[in-house]
């Protein structure tokens, strides 16, 4: 287990080409079991076209630094985005998530004394 874990900060850019492909076939085998027609209408309606936006974003950054730039920490920080992009996408499918982890979010991190 712990060996599986060191893949991330051992070779960043490996981890980050599985990852990032990983996620590209599990968001595509919706399209499968739905279609793909419905799949992009629900991908671009407008309560998820900004999530949908930033996360493939997301995907596209993490290949390029992965592929074209080599840059260990450049991968890792597009890959920690890339997260953070698929859970606020993810989040988009079940009512009232993203409100509930926005207001999370302002209560734990408010910084007022």
């Amino acid at each position: 287990m712990l060996l599986q874990s060191l893949i991330v900060f051992v070779k960043p850019i490996k981890f980050a080409l599985l990852f990032t492909f990983g996620n590209i076939f599990a968001v595509g085998s919706t399209a499968f079991l739905i279609g793909t027609g419905q799949q992009l209408t629900m991908m671009f309606d407008s309560t998820r076209v900004y999530a949908t936006s930033i996360y493939l974003g997301c995907v596209v950054i993490s290949l390029i630094c992965a592929l074209l730039i080599h840059n260990k920490i450049l991968t890792l920080i597009a890959i920690v985005c890339e997260i953070c992009a698929l859970i606020w996408y993810s989040l988009s499918y079940i009512p009232f998530a993203r409100t509930m982890l926005s207001n999370l979010m302002v209560r734990v991190f408010d910084t007022e004394l």
